[in-house]
């Protein structure tokens, strides 16, 4: 069936094209079959890229969003789909990436009738994104789509739910796009720039933390120069590790899960703290342990673009809602008449020291493992991780050298690393990209190698495998002392699984022979094929630091 050229269908791939989106992933649906037909008419300004799984193809749309900063667009059909894409949409939410989940829907003359796949996504999906919305009226679908751009880029950035009813992609969709969105940002008052710099100047033990997305390359350059000319701490948090170069001289560290006790001890310690862009959440004070709300009312100056999280959980001495990035280019402009001497170098020293590859009672040493990884692969290569205690080890021991070089979910997901890794590679093909997953981790989105075989994806995936549950077993130990239930796992051979996908696949079961697997990955990913490395860890080795036997006798 041939479409008109200004069917709702179309306007809605207009709109797309006017914002710049140049990939879009989708499992396909016939629910939203128009939709696909059109984007087939800009296959030169957008490429599709076909999942294996809608929670595959939601990771990857997140990941492209946290690379470009512009929403990440995925596509699914309706009912099954949208839940199975709901996993990436929380994550976007707890991340604050941009992205517009796009859902295929029934017919809005069948809806209340429990017709097949029905589902409410306003109701449905109301506490996981931004907005959840439908398109009722054909002629309104630009107004929809633009403002589903603004809401996932606007405030704290995040996700957006579009359901596009099947029966009105074929009406005439109304005006066509005149011109992008722009997100309005707003700026810190000169007025409260003045406060903080005179809370800055009576402090005796400052701490800078910075969070959240948005932030643009001149902004994150002129906080930390601002930082080395003051010797003031920068401390990041979770899963923010590559907002500025961690051989900066003033970074401490991260706050989140595994945190150096040294740094939270510095952090407890401060009698001023400035967060820009961080929520300061549930892991980054330690299960809200880390600030006391009497305190922080004398010493916290918080500074978020999303106004609903200032004073949500602690009371502020100062709070402005502003743009990350304008906010940082405006405190990087206080000179407040005095520097904190060695503060800086001793926080980073420090982080320095807890970085540092400890030793293992085991074959295979996972600190040594990610040292290597830092050791061999350019700065810009890209890392990235789902959920589990295996990700402990990347983050403690991995220092990383550039921007846009971390993709790890703070929502915890599991499964979230390999689309990830492949959803990086098809924004940024010159760069390497490398996931590290447990076996559970792996297992979750292991489908999606058919993905990287198609598209040519040359992604590393190291699959850490310790045939269990890792995070589960470790607080499992803990709680219950040997009586281990459900956490335990029988794995495929995952060298045979690859080489199905013509992936590249090599077994590793020792620390010294790490390096030669790696580079045979490499070599591999670099000619445009998936590769993995089966790395056999001893689930004995828990965490950094910590044992199953030392749990046991707790």
């Amino acid at each position: 069936m041939t479409q008109a050229l200004d069917t709702a269908a179309r306007r809605l791939v207009d709109t797309l094209v006017m914002n710049g989106i140049d990939k879009v992933f989708c499992v396909p649906g016939e629910s939203y079959l128009a939709v696909l037909d059109a984007l087939a008419d800009v296959r030169d300004q957008i490429e599709v890229i076909v999942c294996r799984h809608e929670a595959g193809a939601a990771n990857m749309a997140e990941a492209y969003g946290k690379l470009t900063g512009k929403p990440g667009v995925c596509m699914v059909t309706r009912g099954p789909g949208a839940t199975h894409a709901s996993i990436g949409v929380h994550t976007a939410h707890q991340d604050s990436t941009p992205m517009i989940l796009f859902v295929g829907q029934i017919a809005l003359t069948d809806r209340g009738r429990g017709a097949f796949q029905e589902v409410d996504y306003r109701e449905v999906f109301g506490g996981l994104a931004k907005w959840a919305t439908e398109i009722e009226s054909p002629e309104r679908t630009v107004e929809i789509v633009e403002r589903a751009f603004a809401t996932a880029l606007q405030g704290r950035m995040g996700p957006v739910v579009v359901a596009l009813p099947e029966n009105i992609l074929h009406d005439d969709g109304g005006l066509a796009p005149v011109r992008p969105v722009v997100a309005a940002k707003a700026a810190l008052d000169p007025a409260f720039v003045e406060q903080v710099k005179a809370r800055l100047a009576k402090a005796e033990r400052p701490m800078l933390i910075l969070g959240g997305s948005g932030w643009t390359d001149a902004a994150t350059e002129a906080v930390a120069a601002w930082a080395e000319r003051l010797s003031l701490p920068v401390a990041l948090s979770f899963r923010r590790k590559d907002l500025i170069r961690n051989d900066h001289p003033s970074y401490a560290g991260d706050v989140g899960l595994g945190v150096n006790p040294k740094l939270v001890a510095r952090i407890k310690d401060a009698d001023l703290i400035i967060a820009v862009g961080a929520r300061l959440g549930e892991n980054p004070t330690q299960g809200y342990t880390l600030l006391d709300r009497t305190k922080t009312a004398e010493s916290l100056i918080h500074i978020h673009p999303g106004a609903e999280e200032l004073g949500r959980v602690w009371a502020p001495a100062l709070a402005a809602t502003a743009d990350n990035s304008l906010a940082a280019l405006a405190l990087s402009s206080i000179d407040p008449g005095r520097t904190w001497g060695d503060l800086a170098a001793a926080a980073h020293a420090d982080f320095m020291t807890f970085s540092t590859p400890i030793a293992v009672n085991s074959a295979v040493n996972m600190s040594e493992v990610i040292a290597h990884l830092a050791e061999v692969l350019p700065e810009d290569a890209i890392l990235t991780n789902g959920a589990g205690n295996f990700a402990a080890w990347l983050h403690r021991f991995h220092r990383h050298q550039a921007r846009r070089t971390q993709l790890a979910p703070t929502s915890g997901a599991m499964g979230y690393g390999y689309p990830a890794a492949l959803g990086a590679k098809v924004v940024e093909p010159a760069r390497e990209v490398v996931c590290i997953a447990g076996d559970g981790d792996f297992m979750m989105s292991a489908n999606e190698m058919a993905t990287a075989a198609q598209y040519g994806l040359g992604v590393i995936v190291v699959v850490v495998d310790n045939g269990t549950f890792g995070t589960i077993r470790m607080h499992q130990e803990r709680e219950y002392p040997t009586r281990v239930i459900a956490t335990e796992l029988k794995n495929p051979d995952f060298v045979k699984y690859a080489e199905a996908f013509d992936a590249f696949a090599v077994r590793c079961e020792a620390t010294g022979d790490f390096p030669a697997a790696l580079a045979a990955a490499r070599e591999a990913a670099a000619g445009g094929r998936p590769a993995l490395v089966h790395l056999i860890t001893d689930a004995e080795q828990i965490a950094p630091g910590r044992t199953i036997t030392d749990l046991r006798g707790q």
